[in-house]
C-alpha cells in the first residue's frame, strides 16, 4: 500500500466509523491497514489495554532469552562519535541511537507476545511482536493526546523518583522531546497544551522494576478530524520519542549513524474502535529474520551523554516484560 492509499483508506474508515487497525513503519515505506473484522486472517494480532483479538492460553511459558551478539563496542563508539559531532556542529540536540542484538529463545513469537505484559502489543504474522509501554498519539472526542517517554531509573535505586527528577541531562532530554512534540501536535490541532508534565509511572523490566518520566501533551482538533484522519498520522511521523529533534536533520544522521534501515521497528501501530483512536510507538521489539532473532533497542543521546553509559543502556533494555 502506498502512502497515498494509506491516507485515503484511514480517512475513508474514520469517516465511515469502520474499526480498523494499523501500521507504519520507521521509514514511511510500508503501509498497512486492516479492518478489525479482517485483522487474524490479515495476521495482525493486537492488544491495546486489553482490547484485544488474541485467543491467550491459560498455560504460560517463561520467555527466556539469551544474547547471542551484540554490537561491539568499537562500532557502536564510531556511530556514538557521528552524533556527538553532528550535536556539537548544531545538527541535532537529541538523536535515539538503537542497534539490534541478535538473541536466543525457545519460544516463538505468538508465545511471546502471549506472555509478555504492555499497554500496547502487537503480533504481525511470523515476522515480528513488540511490547510497548510508549503511546504515540490518542485521539478521544476532538482532544488528541500524546505522552512522550525521556528518563528511566531503577526503582531500587534509594530515593530513585528524586534522583530522576533532578537528573540535570534526562530533565534537559525530557524538555526537548515535549518541546518537539508539542510542535508536532500544533501541526494538526489547536490549543495545544502540557496538561502533566515529568510524571513518573512504574514498568516492569525482567526481574526488577523501572521508574519512567512521562509527561502528557493535548490539543483540540476539528470536529471533522475523522475524515482527514489519514493526513493527520502522518504529517506526525516519524514518532518524535524515538528520532529526535529537529526531527528532519535529526533523521538524516540516524541514517548515516545506524547505516541499515529500522523497518517496523520505533515505526507506529494502532485501532480505531469505531468513534476514538490508540496508538504506540513500536518498541521493545523482536523480529525474526530467516532461523534468527533480533531484539531492537536504543536511547536518546545528548551532548551530555557518556558513550559506555549509553551502550551499556543499550544492552540492558534487551528484555521481555513478564509476570
Amino acid at each position: 500500500m502506498s502512502k497515498e492509499e494509506f491516507q485515503r483508506t484511514i480517512s475513508n474508515f474514520a469517516s465511515e466509523g469502520i474499526p480498523f487497525v494499523f501500521l507504519v513503519d520507521f521509514e514511511m515505506e510500508q503501509f498497512i491497514v486492516s479492518s478489525l473484522k479482517k485483522a487474524k486472517k490479515n495476521g495482525l494480532f493486537y492488544d491495546i489495554k486489553g482490547n484485544s483479538n488474541f485467543d491467550y492460553t491459560s498455560s504460560i511459558k517463561e520467555n527466556k532469552i539469551a544474547v547471542i551478539k551484540t554490537i561491539d563496542k568499537r562500532t557502536y563508539q564510531k556511530a556514538f562519535d557521528l552524533v556527538q559531532k553532528n550535536i556539537i556542529h548544531g545538527n541535532s540536540y537529541l538523536l535515539n541511537l538503537t542497534f539490534p542484538t541478535e538473541i536466543k529463545t525457545d519460544n516463538s513469537l505468538k508465545s511471546i507476545f502471549n506472555s509478555s505484559k504492555a499497554p500496547y502489543k502487537l503480533l504481525y504474522k511470523d515476522d515480528f511482536t513488540l511490547f510497548s509501554p510508549e503511546c504515540f498519539i490518542k485521539i478521544q472526542g476532538n482532544h488528541i493526546f500524546s505522552y512522550p517517554m525521556k528518563g528511566t531509573i531503577d526503582a531500587t535505586i534509594p530515593n530513585a523518583k528524586e534522583v530522576l527528577l533532578n537528573d540535570k541531562k534526562e530533565l534537559n532530554e525530557h524538555f526537548t522531546i515535549v518541546d518537539l512534540i508539542r510542535n508536532d501536535l500544533s501541526m494538526v490541532s489547536k490549543n495545544v497544551t502540557v496538561t502533566k508534565f515529568r510524571y513518573i509511572d512504574v514498568i516492569k523490566a525482567k526481574d526488577k522494576q523501572l521508574l519512567q518520566a512521562s509527561s502528557e501533551i493535548k490539543g483540540t482538533l476539528d470536529e471533522n478530524w475523522r475524515n482527514n484522519l489519514g493526513n493527520i498520522i502522518i504529517k506526525l511521523l516519524p514518532a518524535g520519542s524515538i528520532s529526535g529533534a529537529p526531527k528532519r536533520k535529526t533523521v538524516e544522521i540516524i541514517k548515516q549513524a545506524e547505516r541499515q534501515k529500522r523497518g517496523f521497528y520505533t515505526g507506529i501501530f494502532g485501532i480505531f474502535d469505531g468513534k476514538n483512536l490508540d496508538s504506540a510507538v513500536n518498541i521493545r521489539f523482536i523480529e525474526k529474520v530467516k532461523d534468527s532473532f533480533f531484539y531492537r533497542s536504543g536511547g536518546g543521546i545528548t551532548a551530555q551523554s557518556d558513550m559506555i553509559f549509553e551502550y551499556e543502556e543499550l544492552k540492558q533494555k534487551v528484555y521481555v516484560p513478564i509476570s
